[in-house]
């Protein structure tokens, strides 16, 4: 098992375990559709159902084996604004997926690339992978671009290659390895 020092601090931040306390401030975010306007199968929340995915996410402090998924929330002074994930998609290639979600309140100021940052750092130095990759709709501009800013390269364009609301659409696959990481200009 495997799983990060808590909290992990970074200049504006705390990543941290979500809890049942989390609830009031994960679903501001969830209710909103343009929070999860690019999520797969992901409508905007009733209360209830942000509390079972408050939940769920309770229960992803750790990596435990393959295809589990640790989820952070992302806290500032205000609350938790999000939340970051590592997904565990391979124990033999030392691979897994990264993926996020920041309240629309707390776009575009560097939020997501700090939290994503601190994870990917966890996530080579600490859990010692050897290739984190992200996915996103293909018109998902802004994620794309917080992926290209992270250091990321665009691996593939997969064209109309699944079902979104009901129309085929493309998905972008980003990645960067763990020794591109590490002598990334900082």
């Amino acid at each position: 098992m495997s799983r990060p020092t808590y909290p992990i601090r970074t200049a504006r931040l705390t990543l941290r375990p979500i809890t049942l306390d989390d609830l009031d401030d994960v679903y501001a975010y969830q209710r909103r559709p343009d929070a999860v306007r690019w999520m797969l199968g992901a409508e905007p929340r009733t209360r209830e159902q942000s509390r079972a995915s408050v939940l769920a996410m309770a229960g992803e402090d750790a990596l435990r084996a393959e295809g589990d998924c640790l989820t952070l929330a992302v806290a500032t002074d205000a609350g938790v604004i999000g939340t970051v994930e590592l997904v565990w998609r391979n124990q033999l290639d030392r691979t897994a997926e990264i993926g996020y979600v920041l309240h629309p309140d707390h776009w575009g100021r560097g939020l997501a690339a700090e939290a994503v940052t601190a994870l990917l750092d966890w996530g080579f130095d600490d859990f010692g992978l050897h290739r984190i990759y992200a996915r996103c709709h293909g018109r998902n501009d802004a994620s794309a671009r917080l992926m290209a800013r992270l250091g990321m390269r665009q691996e593939a364009r997969h064209v109309e290659s699944y079902l979104f609301r009901g129309e085929w659409a493309d998905r972008l696959v980003f990645a960067v390895l763990a020794h591109e990481w590490r002598s990334r200009p900082r």
